[in-house]
């Protein structure tokens, strides 16, 4: 057997998280919150349940709820969006990046990455035949170098991948960054996929600069998204992926075929609480008071923060007072200490190793002072 994959193991997530259970850790590495999700939204799918809503639905969504997503467009962006043909929904934004990718790559294309990179983008980009193109992003600050990005540039690119915000660094896109994305794929045929599935997760009063914000990128680009994120249902595996018609066209060429119809009485209870425009908006402030809090408490541990912006995770440095690498002092942490991270160098395809963890700080106050209890006491 010849393996399309053959460099892919498991992933990091999974590694990460097996290691917590085996030792009873305290789990910061995947990014799950361990609060519970809104009640109204569970009613609202057992509602739709006994209502009879437990059959197929059409290819592309609920009709209601592509509409209700339009209309939250609008009200965010000032997009005006045709629901019926530009909005799919998804079992995951995972999944809608590789229906993005799969639609569009075809062998010996090449797509930038940037790096640290979530760690779907590159797999999928190379099980479609295609080169990942991959730029470090400026360590520490985890800006984009775009003078790099134009060199990078040659006649067989054929897709950007960009993520705002950032996961795992916390990084959120600038207007400077916006113009010169816009600079670099001007008169040519470059596609984007934009992953925004923590576009509600932005902190210090900055501005999410979504691509549905601009015409001449969104004429361009997937846009992906995550209902989990939003709410707190991260095992839902429920997003959706906006693009202009013709993309939209050739996504939903690969969704046809891969998953067809997403999960039914979670679509229509979604549909209603979409509307709940609070639910929402308030996230930002909720999750950045556990920003907070767990810079406060990690302020009596030896690691240095690199501030995040956005997301559910923070990094921090240990080259103060370790010469470790990434992955060994993770898993030390676990075994010592009882505390799941995962190391940055994880998100490089290459492991580049800067001395640097991810914290998921998307718990509980109580799991945060346990988690940070453990790690003074062993490392204080």
């Amino acid at each position: 057997m010849i393996s399309k994959l053959p460099n892919v193991g498991t992933t990091i997530f999974t590694v990460m998280s097996a290691l917590a259970a085996k030792h009873q850790a305290i789990n910061l590495g995947q990014g799950f919150p361990d609060y519970p999700m809104s009640e109204a939204l569970t009613q609202l799918v057992a509602k739709a349940m006994r209502d009879g809503f437990n059959q197929y639905m059409p290819m592309a969504g609920y009709g209601p709820l592509l509409e209700a997503i339009a209309a939250k467009v609008e009200l965010l962006y000032g997009t005006q969006l045709k629901a019926q043909s530009e909005i799919t929904i998804t079992p995951g934004g995972t999944y809608a990046i590789y229906s993005a990718i799969t639609a569009m790559i075809h062998k010996g294309d090449e797509v930038i990455v940037f790096e640290p990179a979530y760690d779907s983008y590159i797999p999928n980009i190379e099980v479609n035949g295609g080169i990942a193109v991959r730029i470090p992003l400026q360590h520490p600050s985890y800006s984009i170098n775009w003078e790099a990005v134009r060199a990078a540039i040659t006649p067989r690119t054929k897709m950007i991948v960009i993520n705002s915000p950032h996961n795992p660094t916390g990084a959120v896109l600038s207007a400077y960054d916006i113009e010169q994305l816009r600079q670099v794929v001007a008169d040519t045929s470059i596609t984007i996929i934009s992953d925004e599935v923590y576009e509600h997760l932005i902190f210090d009063n900055l501005p999410h600069l979504s691509l549905l914000r601009y015409p001449d990128l969104r004429e361009r680009a997937f846009i992906c998204f995550s209902f989990g994120k939003v709410y707190n249902c991260t095992g839902w595996k429920m997003g959706y992926c906006i693009a202009p018609e013709a993309l939209t066209k050739e996504f939903r060429k690969v969704h046809q075929f891969n998953c067809f119809s997403v999960n039914s009485p979670m679509q229509v209870a979604l549909a209603t609480h979409l509307f709940q425009q609070e639910d929402y908006l308030q996230l930002s402030g909720i999750l950045q008071q556990k920003r907070d809090y767990f810079r406060e408490l990690m302020q009596g541990t030896p690691f240095e923060v690199l501030p995040s912006y956005g997301s559910y995770f923070e990094l921090y440095s240990y080259a103060s007072f370790s010469e470790e690498s990434e992955q060994a002092l993770a898993e030390r942490l676990v075994t010592e200490c009882g505390v799941a991270t995962i190391p940055a160098s994880a998100f490089y395809k290459d492991g580049t190793d800067h001395k640097v963890l991810r914290f998921c700080f998307a718990k509980k106050e109580s799991t945060l002072e346990e988690a940070v209890y453990r790690l003074k006491k062993e490392l204080s």
